[in-house]
């Protein structure tokens, strides 16, 4: 007597298919997809992983979860405003809406008055020289690097850039700036030493093959004791002298002075203090995009956009639109978190952390992204269990905090405070979680962040 092959019960690919649920799922994602979703499920049912029985609802449950897109968005509970592994700067809801207005067909390259073609990135160029107007010109290219990239590559060609060795930085993931630099086919004419570099080794330095200087922030260390730099408003002249350009690298997208960072530097000061052109990020203390910012003289920046390299790294029309909005709009989520009040961040603090029985700590905040290194951020944090960390990190909504000294420290400086009950919630939902798994425990644990990394 045989009995039947349980692999006949798996249900026909047409009549998975067919289902209304499944069959909507395709309005958020494509057939192929889909697709692909149904054959995973049948092909675990023929491994014997799942029962046949089983199949449908592994679909329904694959097509219910999943989302068009793997990135989840975030509640930055960790105090670092410009975390790089969480994406930088969050847009303000005035660069949102501009991202969704410039999604479809829009007049990026085209003037609607006349029907001619027109300038990129018109209105972008705008904000920024009436944000900075001592800039002469404006070019937005898709990040900091691409900038460096562009600027090297068309000031020096294969000839020297000029650069101390106490600025040859190293920031995150092992990206080093003289090997990008020399990546473009230009030579990096190294002057001074780590700690002391004077304005004469720059001006022993020039010479016929001289194509710029650069001037590089070193914003994610200091060099400290027996130590001395030349300042943009002492290199200008110098330069200017024989006629070279001054490049200022500043990195962390400051376009004027910021009280709360004195020692950052800023695009404004910048070019008032000689330099060409400077190069700033656009996702950083900018709040804006992914964008490289070149801010300078006209000559310079057209010698920039005429190169052809410069149609390899242009920023697309969802960058522009997100540019233009962060700077003609209000202030963005990252100025507000920076300058978030201590004393109503603490009372903030102590009213969530009531709800949550849970301890209040004193906890800075930092800048992040490479900008304000040494400069803390006066703050506080709800101190949770440290097993807590794993469950928010993986909870919906997605929490990520700090975990230190045995404790899950949650930071609000960066929680928009409209997300104040889920992140209550999700707290909650973690504990519960934890209690299932340790049903002797008291309290569960909870959110870890990954070691904030500088990029440019």
């Amino acid at each position: 007597m045989s009995t039947e092959d349980p692999r006949r019960r798996i249900p026909r690919t047409d009549q998975l298919l067919a289902h209304p649920r499944v069959q909507a799922a395709g309005e958020a994602m494509s057939e192929r997809v889909v697709r692909d979703i149904v054959s995973a499920a049948q092909d675990r049912a023929r491994r014997g992983d799942i029962t046949p029985e089983q199949v449908l609802e592994e679909i329904l449950a694959a097509v219910g979860e999943r989302p068009a897109a793997s990135l989840r968005p975030v509640l930055n509970a960790t105090g670092v405003i410009v975390h790089t592994n969480l994406g930088r700067a969050p847009l303000s809801e005035a660069a949102r809406r501009a991202l969704a207005d410039a999604a479809g067909y829009t007049d990026v390259e085209f003037d609607l008055a006349t029907g001619a073609r027109s300038r990129r990135g018109a209105g972008a160029r705008a904000a920024l020289l009436a944000a900075c107007p001592e800039a002469e010109d404006a070019l937005v290219v898709n990040n900091g690097a691409a900038a460096l990239v562009l600027a090297t590559t068309a000031l020096a060609g294969t000839g020297e850039v000029v650069l101390s060795r106490g600025e040859m930085i190293e920031i995150g993931a092992g990206f080093r700036l003289p090997d990008l630099i020399a990546s473009t086919g230009a030579r990096l004419c190294e002057v001074g030493t780590t700690n002391r570099t004077h304005l004469g080794d720059y001006t022993d330095a020039f010479g016929d093959s001289t194509g710029c200087v650069l001037s590089i922030h070193t914003s994610n260390y200091r060099v400290i004791g027996f130590t001395s730099t030349v300042p943009i408003c002492e290199l200008a002249p110098a330069c200017h002298q024989v006629g070279l350009p001054l490049v200022a690298d500043l990195g962390s997208g400051l376009l004027e002075p910021e009280s709360l960072l004195p020692g950052e530097p800023d695009a404004r000061t910048a070019l008032r203090d000689g330099a060409d052109l400077v190069i700033t990020s656009g996702d950083k203390l900018l709040g804006g995009p992914q964008a490289g910012i070149l801010l300078g003289r006209r000559e310079v920046i057209a010698r920039l956009a005429r190169h052809p390299l410069a149609r390899a790294v242009r920023a697309d029309k969802l960058a522009l639109a997100a540019v233009e909005a962060t700077l003609t709009g209000p202030v963005p989520p990252v100025l507000a978190a920076l300058r978030t009040d201590a004393d109503e961040l603490r009372e903030r603090t102590m009213r969530m952390a009531e709800r949550l029985d849970a301890p209040v700590v004193e906890h800075d905040g930092r800048v992040g992204g490479g900008g304000g290194a040494e400069v803390p951020l006066p703050g506080w944090a709800i101190s949770l269990d440290e097993q807590l960390a794993a469950p928010l990190r993986t909870g919906d909504p997605s929490v990520v905090g700090t975990v230190r000294d045995g404790a899950c420290l949650l930071d609000l400086r960066c929680v928009p405070e409209e997300e104040d009950d889920a992140l209550v919630a999700a707290v909650l939902a973690a504990r519960k979680r934890t209690a299932r798994i340790d049903p002797a425990a008291d309290t569960e644990r909870a959110v870890a962040p990954g070691t904030e990394e500088d990029a440019r």
